[in-house]
């Protein structure tokens, strides 16, 4: 299984494959928002549930119950060699 979901989206300009794909992070789910607080779990990264993709238990972290939503997105772009593009 692996760590992080990934959602890959290809877009082909000027000959060159290049894939965006999204990682989720950190929670930044607050669970003292009720009482007026900030308080976090300190998960830090998001472990896909068992389940297959796009279903309500592939979107919940396996880690601290969230779904996918209350984690911090990160876009990654690559080129079709495997370079880290800007």
């Amino acid at each position: 299984m692996s760590r992080w979901r990934m959602v890959i989206i290809r877009v082909e300009s000027n000959d060159v494959n290049v894939v965006r794909m999204m990682r989720y992070m950190e929670c930044r789910r607050n669970h003292a928002l009720h009482i007026g607080g900030q308080s976090v779990d300190g998960c830090q990264e998001f472990l896909g549930g068992a389940g297959p993709e796009g279903s309500e238990a592939a979107l919940t972290c396996a880690a601290c119950g969230c779904h996918r939503n209350f984690h911090r997105a990160e876009e990654v772009t690559t080129d079709a060699s495997g370079e880290t593009v800007s």
